[in-house]
């Protein structure tokens, strides 16, 4: 071989060695390729699972709690009485036998697979006795262990709340369990025995329970008062004085220092001649006083419902609803959704220190110091109040209605706004008056004059729930003397009561320890969805079936609609929430006589028929009689020959007065769909006059505008629609509750 050709060899294999020992060895690498080329599967945490009652609540507080945690919603009860039996072994202690809530299928599938997945699982539902009943249902599907500490509470739905009620997670109260048990094994009880009875007698579809017994016999013993009611006559003097040019007004008071009633124009005319017009009257007695009005408690669930029916005409259950949409939560943007009140179901006027500390803190800032109450204000309780949760307050007052116009509905705003303003209120100092009051006399005769005058604002800066005036006097001092310039005697006669509104009704119950909190505004809706009451404006007022119901239950079923026996077993029930009696022997005590009126009833009860009424006029269709027929939402008119004919007509109310407007058709009474009342003509469409106000038959002496009577808070005036003219107003007891 050739020197070169060997060179090129030596070369080229010094290079191939080279080229080895630079380059990884793949007998050596491949191992690492191994180890490298299998992705790692990542061992997935298990998370916590927190089970709420309301789908809103669960995305917040799901975003409180952070990563470890999933929250879901049950959607309330997912267990429950079955609907098509009584579902209550009377014979075995009162055992409840509970079944699955038609339609809960997939919430239950959806609660078992994601129970299954998780590490723990947490009871979240509501903080009373219902939220209690929940957690222990959800318990019982998903076999959890009673005995663990899986139950949270929290009374508002922020941050700091939800974080601290898993710090002291507990197990399921078995008492308030068992306390809502009785009542629902009670309820059922009475409910089922007695609709059956009232389905064979009366009419099918009617039904009777505990608390709405009680309830519709408050509306017709307060009907039956209004109709026994005898007014009685009275008059009052009321005049005008004069010192200087300083002119004031005064009532008549009495005579010798006493106070004297006037029953008639008679006395009125006695009184008259006692004194002299002409001559001056002196000022017998000067009584001058500061007076510190204090503000009102925070809401509970009843003053909530009374309040907000007052001031914003809102019925219990959309009251209700709107508060518990600001209790689970609102989107604020950037701060996420969070709960701007607190539980809303509650008996109690207690404020949390952290509160109470908030709220000086801001009523400072905003205000001064000298709004800000320096000791503690404490509210008392009602007498059989739970006090398991805070009044109803805003989560942070920081959170102004002001700062929340964006975010919230209208209604939303309005109430919340309520609630803020009554909470800040009740934390704010007293709101000072200087009053005065002048005895003026002649002849043993006394007129009597009273002012006020607003010293220092206080609470009334916020919330004020009275609408008082400045009435300022002049200066008097006893021994002066003013004239009488003029004086007007009027006639009146006494009021009738008030017929329930919503307000009133709720105050009624709570005063009489009927039903709690979270029963108030369904039981107003069952005794209105059963035709047993319907509204007239703002009145509750009852139905003939309502009266047919109430009088069946009150003559052979006493006790169930006694005030006193609803109220005690209220108070039992509270005794087995606190562990001091067994539920069994409550629902025994109530059941066992119960059942013994119900023999008696069933075999003494005759079939009532609810005869239907000639209407005095034919059926436009066919020309058979009509007939006053009882419906679902009250009464109308249908064709005798039903169903053989199906016209009906509404049942309209004649005002007596002819249409302003075509002067042909007559005024209606008629309802909107909402129920409200308006005045329209019978020619209707042809005439399109349609008023809120009911017209009356005079006219205006200033432009010959119908008139009408209009109702306000100091009785019934007549006025011209144009604002022309005005009659002084007939006094009428006002329906709204103060």
């Amino acid at each position: 071989m050739p020197a070169t050709a060997k060179e090129d060899k030596s070369k080229s294999s010094k290079k191939t060695a080279a080229a080895k020992k630079s380059s990884p060895k793949r007998k050596k690498s491949s191992p690492k390729r191994k180890k490298s080329s299998p992705k790692r599967k990542k061992s997935k945490v298990k998370k916590d699972l927190v089970i709420v009652e309301s789908p809103a609540k669960a995305h917040t507080i799901e975003k409180y709690l952070g990563r470890k945690y999933h929250v879901i919603a049950s959607k309330g009860h997912i267990r429950d009485l079955p609907k098509s039996q009584m579902g209550v072994d009377i014979e075995h202690d009162y055992q409840p036998k509970y079944i699955s809530i038609r339609g809960k299928g997939d919430t239950i599938k959806e609660l078992k697979a994601e129970a299954k997945k998780a590490n723990k699982v947490y009871l979240a539902s509501d903080p009373d006795r219902e939220g209690e009943a929940i957690a222990w249902h959800v318990a019982h599907v998903l076999g959890l262990d009673e005995k663990e500490a899986n139950r949270v509470t929290f009374n508002e739905v922020t941050k700091d709340a939800v974080k601290d009620a898993f710090n002291h997670s507990r197990t399921i109260d078995m008492d308030m369990v068992n306390a809502q048990q009785a009542r629902r094994v009670l309820d059922r009880l009475v409910g089922y025995s007695l609709s059956p009875i009232l389905w064979s007698k009366v009419k099918k579809g009617l039904s009777a329970g505990r608390v709405q017994s009680v309830a519709l016999k408050l509306v017709i013993d307060r009907e039956k008062e209004i109709k026994a009611f005898k007014p009685v006559e009275y008059w009052t003097i009321d005049a005008e004085f004069a010192k200087g040019k300083d002119k004031f007004q005064a009532s008549f008071y009495g005579e010798e220092g006493k106070k004297t009633e006037l029953p008639n124009n008679e006395a009125v005319q006695k009184l008259l001649a006692k004194f002299d017009k002409k001559q001056p009257f002196t000022v017998s007695k000067v009584v001058k006083r500061e007076v510190r009005r204090q503000p009102a408690a925070p809401f509970t669930t009843s003053t909530m419902q009374q309040e907000a029916n007052r001031r914003l005409n809102f019925r219990t259950s959309k009251t209700m609803n709107i508060a518990q949409h600001l209790y689970e939560g609102i989107s604020l943007g950037k701060e996420g959704t969070v709960g701007l009140i607190t539980y809303m179901r509650t008996d109690s006027k207690r404020i949390s220190p952290v509160a109470r500390q908030e709220a000086a803190q801001f009523i400072v800032e905003e205000y001064g110091s000298d709004f800000a109450v320096k000791k503690e204000r404490h509210f008392k309780n009602q007498g059989d109040a739970q006090d398991a949760h805070e009044a109803v307050r805003p989560t942070s007052v920081y959170r102004t209605p002001k700062s929340l116009e964006k975010v919230l509905t209208k209604d939303e705003l309005r109430l919340y706004t309520l609630i803020w303003s009554r909470f800040l209120a009740s934390e704010m100092t007293p709101a000072v008056f200087d009053t005065v009051r002048y005895d003026l006399t002649q002849n043993g005769v006394t007129f009597r004059a009273s002012g006020s005058v607003m010293k220092f604002a206080g609470y009334t800066k916020v919330y004020d729930n009275r609408s008082e005036k400045n009435v300022a006097l002049p200066a008097l001092e006893e021994g002066d003397e003013v004239k009488l310039t003029k004086s007007d005697n009027k006639q009146h006669f006494t009021q009738p009561p008030a017929r329930y509104t919503e307000a009133s009704l709720v105050r009624a119950l709570e005063e009489n320890g009927v039903g709690r909190p979270s029963t108030y505004a369904p039981t107003i809706q069952n005794i209105q969805s059963r035709n047993y009451v319907k509204l007239e404006g703002r009145a509750i007022v009852p139905t003939e079936l309502g009266e047919i119901v109430d009088g069946l239950v009150e003559q052979f079923f006493p006790d169930i609609t006694s005030v006193d026996y609803t109220a005690k077993l209220e108070d039992e029930l509270d005794e087995v929430e606190e562990g001091k009696k067994d539920w069994v022997s409550v629902v025994d005590q109530y059941y066992k006589p119960f059942s013994k009126e119900l023999e008696k009833a069933d075999s003494e009860i005759q079939k009532i028929q609810i005869k239907d009424q000639p209407a005095g006029f034919d059926c436009e269709v066919c020309g058979a009689p009509m007939l006053v027929k009882m419906g679902r939402y009250g009464k109308f008119y249908g064709c005798s020959r039903f169903p053989d004919c199906r016209h009906t007509q509404t049942i309209v109310k004649k005002v007596g007065v002819t249409c302003p407007k075509c002067g042909e058709g007559e005024v209606l009474e008629k309802k909107s769909k909402r129920g409200r009342k308006f005045y329209g003509c019978s020619r209707y469409p042809d005439c399109d006059f349609v008023s809120w106000d009911k017209p009356i038959s005079r006219v205006c002496p200033h432009d010959g505008h119908f008139l009408v009577e209009k109702k306000r808070k100091d009785g019934m005036v007549v006025l011209c629609p144009n604002g022309d003219y005005k009659e002084e107003p007939i006094e009428e007891q006002d329906e709204a509750a103060e």
